[in-house]
């Protein structure tokens, strides 16, 4: 399959590689021309422009963009609407959020996937997991890039309506925050507690046949091991909060308590005060690091 891949950041590279390993064929655009060379490097075609883009890719296009949420997203979408039709295909592959998704969906020519991307860059080796909503038939076409860039086949499913794909990535994003919120305060809890531990060792031990294992916990060991058990000048401050904040906005409007997601949350903007000092939130920011490559903040 020809796909057009616009937006060349770590994951958009991925999304390159990924499917030149599967034997597709890439047109890739950024509007950083040292991003376009990367991809050009792995064996992309590379594009001037969005119309240039567009211009390289056949009748029916296929087009996977990978930009920042928000405005890139519909900038982009303007670039490309004079050569979209009813028979193009268009993935969102970025954060946005469901009610954006659902709305470029009704304006766009083209059919509109809003695509949830979860695995970080671990995804390079291992494959994303794909949330996708929009028109079945668009999913059904788009299966084998699908199949390239997730971790196969059981990696990605329709899950339904457009906007679909961009809620189920909003909650799973918040229940990603409750999970590293509660081995935060287990940790801190053995850090702090009656006993010397060796922190990696604990977090080895329990990701080998405990109930608790995870790949988060994989990321708690692996943290351990390169800061030390007292996380070394990790700070207490945990960036992000976006995914978090619209999925407590939508459990209000939907009368669902998410109390674990929601003081996660506050915990998270709680660790932007001074001097607040919590072993939780610094293992948090580390954590981000482990699955994101997210910048470490350090004192």
């Amino acid at each position: 399959m020809q796909l057009g891949v616009i937006g060349l950041g770590r994951m958009g590279q991925i999304v390159v590689e990924r499917c030149l390993a599967d034997g597709h064929e890439v047109v890739a655009f950024d509007l950083d021309p040292e991003a376009v060379a990367t991809a050009a490097d792995a064996g992309a075609t590379p594009a001037e422009s969005v119309a240039d883009l567009a211009d390289r890719l056949g009748d029916e296009k296929r087009i996977w963009l990978m930009v920042p949420a928000g405005d890139a997203v519909d900038a982009t979408l303007d670039d490309l609407d004079p050569h979209l039709d009813g028979e193009d295909v268009v993935v969102d592959g970025g954060n946005s959020h469901f009610e954006a998704s659902a709305r470029r969906a009704e304006a766009t020519d083209a059919a509109y996937l809003d695509c949830g991307t979860s695995g970080g860059p671990a995804g390079a080796e291992l494959g994303f997991s794909l949330m996708i909503g929009g028109p079945e038939w668009a999913y059904e076409a788009m299966t084998p890039v699908f199949d390239a860039v997730a971790t196969g086949p059981a990696g990605h499913d329709r899950m339904g309506a457009s906007g679909s794909g961009h809620y189920v990535k909003m909650v799973h994003n918040g229940v990603e925050y409750a999970l590293m919120q509660a081995y935060g305060e287990g940790f801190e809890l053995l850090h702090e507690g009656r006993y010397d531990l060796d922190l990696e060792a604990v977090a080895r031990t329990w990701n080998n046949g405990a109930v608790i294992r995870s790949w988060l916990l994989e990321l708690c060991e692996e943290a351990f091991r390169e800061e030390g058990t007292d996380l070394g000048d990790v700070a207490d401050h945990v960036a992000g909060g976006s995914t978090g904040t619209w999925t407590v906005q939508e459990a209000l409007e939907q009368e669902i308590p998410v109390p674990l997601i929601y003081q996660a949350l506050s915990e998270r903007f709680g660790s932007r005060a001074p001097e607040s000092g919590r072993f939780s939130r610094r293992l948090a920011n580390r954590l981000r690091y482990g699955f994101g490559r997210h910048e470490v903040q350090r004192d």
